[in-house]
């Protein structure tokens, strides 16, 4: 393990962190490995109990990484709504990949905030942003004509690469645009539809990660390609308010027969569909043969949204 001495913005954010932690969340620089890029899959925070490490595995930006991997945390503990995969499609490998996809677009709209204060706190400089286009560039080839079957990965990074430079940026620009024209002109429309309005709470995380879910599906089906299906797949925490806690179930949510199986049961998922905006918002088993009566299904749809969050041990984020 390497002794790295961080700079005294990240140390601030790691005070900030630990004083809202119940634990301890400590920096960890593991190895020697500098590539010269920097990437979102440098660093990893692995809790054990009331214990966060925050693991550095690339040492080409230390100071960046672990401040960006500090401020994702300081998010889910200031309450900003979570990511979890609580279904499964029965095959590991597409769980996997669905699982990355997932997680990489809710990242994309979090780092609206993240990005935001590592330039406030002076965390990205020139160096830094020529890193990031060497780990776009390590990440996606150039685009072949006609398109291959990494449009997918290469939507991705670039509506991320939108966020991390802004729109404004020419000479960025002009180097994506040339190497990457048909993705990068889609990533610009998802990059505009996720910053109509500020992400400046947990209503609007969840607003806009919904939003790209949709957005980013709807692109690939236009380019040909199966969607991803995030409103299904991934449940995105609950943000309500307190009359919204005291109707029933069925006023806020539709129970939705899928084809995919809970992951704790093994049987087949229902998934609470949020009326509002379509997303999964939390899964439940279906019954067992012996209790699959309409009574089951009406039991679930009158109870308060309050008492089923606590039957689900769901966490929940006040408005």
């Amino acid at each position: 393990m390497q002794n790295i001495e961080i700079n005294s913005e990240v140390q601030s954010l790691l005070d900030a962190v630990n004083k809202l932690f119940p634990g301890k969340v400590e920096l960890q620089f593991i190895g020697k490995l500098q590539s010269g890029y920097v990437r979102h899959d440098q660093a990893q925070a692995v809790q054990d109990k009331d214990q966060i490490m925050v693991q550095i595995s690339d040492l080409t930006a230390p100071n960046y990484t672990a401040s960006h991997e500090l401020l994702h945390i300081l998010m889910t503990l200031k309450g900003f709504p979570q990511i979890y995969f609580a279904i499964s499609t029965g095959e590991t490998q597409l769980d996997q990949q669905l699982m990355m996809l997932g997680t990489e677009l809710y990242d994309t709209v979090s780092h609206l905030v993240v990005v935001s204060e590592q330039r406030k706190h002076g965390l990205i400089d020139d160096e830094i942003e020529a890193d990031y286009l060497k780990g776009i560039q390590a990440t996606i080839t150039p685009e072949p004509d006609p398109v291959d079957d990494k449009m997918t990965l290469r939507l991705l990074t670039l509506t991320d690469a939108l966020v991390f430079y802004g729109d404004g940026n020419q000479q960025i620009n002009a180097q994506l645009k040339k190497d990457y024209p048909t993705a990068f002109a889609a990533a610009k429309k998802l990059y505009a539809l996720i910053t109509e309005k500020p992400v400046d709470s947990p209503f609007t995380l969840r607003r806009n990660i919904v939003k790209l879910f949709k957005a980013f599906d709807s692109q690939l089906q236009d380019w040909g390609l199966p969607p991803i299906n995030m409103t299904e797949f991934a449940t995105i925490s609950n943000v309500v308010s307190k009359r919204q806690l005291r109707l029933e179930v069925r006023q806020l949510f539709e129970l939705y027969h899928s084809d995919m199986v809970d992951i704790k049961s093994k049987r087949r998922a229902y998934v609470g569909i949020n009326r509002t905006d379509g997303q999964n918002s939390f899964v439940i088993s279906a019954p067992t043969k012996n209790n699959d009566t309409p009574d089951y299904y009406k039991a679930v749809y009158a109870l308060s949204v309050e008492e089923l969050f606590k039957k689900l041990e769901m966490p929940y984020i006040l408005r």
